[in-house]
């Protein structure tokens, strides 16, 4: 299991590679804003050194915590897990016919035209915007998993809508590149749509 400390002192030597200035400057910043809320910070940081969502939540909580092994300068970032690396790993064995299946979703939602991030995870892509918007990844050795992040989608036989307090509000699964349809494309589009 990975260790979480290690993983958020890694998060926070990438936030200071990208932004050239060390966590404590960028708590100093923050301090001379005058913003009081832990959003209105997270907004103020991505607007101004164009973090992401993630990234600027996690400087914002942190507020004059700044966690022991992390020096006061900004570091070289440590490289970012290679997206094809990650997937190479997901989509290894049995499940590596549906690689194609997760490049064919990939492909459809990059059609949409918009920037979005692809954040790979242990056992899936995490999709966001300004908020995730969906998550891809292998279910089992047939079949990929879509996580949707989108309220209200109409009921259907290929949706599976989740518990409250969910990452997601539906998933559906799909084991082949053929069902990456206009269905499937609509409601992808409909979460993309709501976290842009």
């Amino acid at each position: 299991m990975a260790d979480p400390q290690a993983a958020l002192l890694t998060q926070l030597r990438n936030i200071q590679a990208k932004t050239g200035k060390s966590i404590a400057a960028l708590h100093a910043e923050l301090d001379a804003t005058g913003l009081a809320k832990a959003g209105e910070k997270r907004s103020w940081l991505m607007e101004t050194y164009k973090l992401g969502y993630g990234d600027a939540n996690t400087v914002a909580l942190l507020m004059g915590k700044i966690p022991a092994g992390l020096d006061g300068a900004p570091v070289a970032a440590t490289a970012p897990a290679d997206a094809g690396d990650v997937l190479d790993q997901l989509y290894a064995g049995p499940k590596a016919h549906l690689r194609a299946v997760h490049d064919a979703v990939m492909k459809a939602v990059r059609s949409f035209g918009g920037d979005f991030e692809e954040a790979p995870k242990k056992s899936y892509v995490s999709l966001r915007r300004r908020k995730q918007f969906a998550m891809v990844g292998p279910a089992t050795k047939d079949a990929v998993e879509i996580g949707l992040n989108a309220k209200d989608l109409p009921a259907h036989a290929r949706l599976k809508v989740q518990p409250p307090g969910s990452m997601c509000q539906a998933t559906t699964r799909i084991g082949s590149v053929k069902e990456v349809d206009a269905l499937l494309l609509g409601w992808l589009r409909r979460a993309y749509d709501a976290a842009g």
